[in-house]
């Protein structure tokens, strides 16, 4: 069973940093895919940053040259590290893993963690 799970949310005042991570059991990630979202209270589910299989990164605009992802496919984690943070960086933030063989598509997620910036 593939389990994606989540740590490291907290409350952090504006312009700290804060770094959650997201361990995967059950599958290994060397071939997905591999995705930050949030979700913000009465707002859409958004992409946030993603790591390719290859190690191509992709950044939103909105948190472009402040949040860094990674991953360690020997240790099955990928992480967020994030950096001057601001209030409307709040959210739920998850960890998802994603691929696609032969039209096959497979998604993971995992169930969250709260990210609250706040003074």
């Amino acid at each position: 069973q593939v389990q994606l799970v989540e740590s490291g949310g907290g409350l952090v005042q504006p312009g700290g940093s804060l770094r959650v991570s997201c361990a995967a059991s059950g599958v290994g990630l060397d071939y997905y895919d591999m995705g930050w979202y949030r979700q913000a209270p009465g707002k859409q589910r958004e992409l946030v940053a993603l790591v390719t299989n290859g190690g191509t990164t992709n950044y939103a605009d909105s948190v472009k040259g402040r949040f860094t992802i990674s991953r360690d496919n020997a240790k099955n984690t990928v992480d967020l590290q994030m950096n001057s943070l601001k209030p409307e960086d709040t959210a739920v933030y998850y960890c998802n893993a994603h691929r696609t063989i032969f039209a096959m598509s497979y998604d993971y997620w995992g169930q969250g963690t709260q990210v609250t910036v706040s003074s």
